[in-house]
């Protein structure tokens, strides 16, 4: 049996409101948040949830520093700019790698699926 329109918008309701900030990582995050960026300017940032929808959420765009020398492949959840707790992450669409110091714009989507 699926979960209804209704658990799946409370449900990412809960974690939009627990979790802002956006990480990037150099590999799986797993469940720990294991792999976040170092280095240069790289820092969490935070994002701004819109409203959820049939249990999905887009946020605003982030952009993070991601220092010389470093490939991300992954993205984080976590509930404070440093520290915290992780709340969930996923692979990029592809990984990009960094020469150069340079900038990744992200655009945050949370989907809750049946």
């Amino acid at each position: 049996m699926a979960y209804t329109n209704t658990a799946l918008t409370t449900a990412v309701t809960a974690v939009k409101n627990a979790a802002t900030y956006i990480s990037l990582h150099t590999a799986d995050p797993g469940t720990t948040g294991a792999s976040e960026v170092t280095g240069g300017t790289y820092a969490r940032k935070a994002t701004t949830w819109g409203s959820v929808t049939n249990g999905s959420v887009t946020g605003s765009e982030v952009t993070l520093d991601i220092p010389s020398g470093t490939t991300i492949t992954h993205w984080g959840l976590w509930t404070l700019a440093s520290g915290g707790t992780f709340y969930y992450g996923g692979a990029l669409a592809a990984s990009e790698s960094y020469g150069s110091n340079g900038t990744y714009a992200a655009t945050p989507t949370l989907n809750a699926i049946n």
